[in-house]
């Protein structure tokens, strides 16, 4: 394994999956092997980000200058290391349009509630690897995430694993979506701080 992809899944793919692409690939820069992509299961082709989510993107240290939304294939899931969906919904397109990718899909605040409580001892088989072998980490990381859906109670409500869709909505709503995506965002990069670093 020679580089890791994370791809970022929403529905027109001009909102909160670029911004979730665009926040995720500022803050992997450094990690070199670690590549970020978005998609839409019903993308509005070409489009750029409306207004408001660019500018909630720029505020969050993004860069939405050149991005145009384009539509979800099987051949991007496979070719995928770690999809997150930005609501079950996409979680679900991704089971049906390439069933096998579904065992490294998750909505991303899935994700992020699932690893919440990850300690040092969890990451045991994340440290036996080299330091060198980050997609070989990360991977070994996506494996633990799965294994939790088993052993974590699930969310309160199943809307608390969505990212709120605000497309022709308010500023309101755009703000809501960000509160809800920017905190996942940075738990994932903190989790995959810990993966490329822990050491046993």
């Amino acid at each position: 394994m020679t580089g890791f992809t994370i791809l970022t899944v929403c529905s027109g793919n001009i909102c909160r999956s670029p911004m979730a692409a665009q926040l995720l690939s500022v803050g992997l820069s450094r990690w070199p092997g670690v590549t970020v992509a978005s998609a839409g299961t019903t993308a509005l082709t070409g489009y750029p980000m409306p207004e408001q989510a660019a500018a909630l993107s720029r505020k969050f240290g993004g860069d939405p200058s050149h991005h145009a939304a384009r539509e979800l294939t099987a051949q991007q899931l496979l070719d995928a290391d770690l999809v997150f969906g930005m609501a079950r919904e996409h979680r679900r397109a991704v089971a049906e349009l390439a069933p096998r990718a579904i065992k490294y899909s998750f909505t991303i605040r899935e994700f992020a509630r699932l690893m919440a409580d990850i300690a040092g001892n969890d990451l045991v088989d994340v440290a036996a690897l080299s330091l060198s072998n980050i997609p070989g980490r990360l991977s070994t990381l996506v494996s633990l995430a799965a294994t939790q859906r088993g052993s974590v109670a699930p969310a309160l409500s199943p809307e608390d694993d969505d990212v709120i869709d605000p497309y022709r909505r308010s500023d309101e709503v755009y703000d809501g979506m960000a509160q809800q995506l920017v905190p996942a965002v940075e738990t994932v990069l903190s989790l995959v701080e810990r993966a490329a670093t822990v050491t046993g």
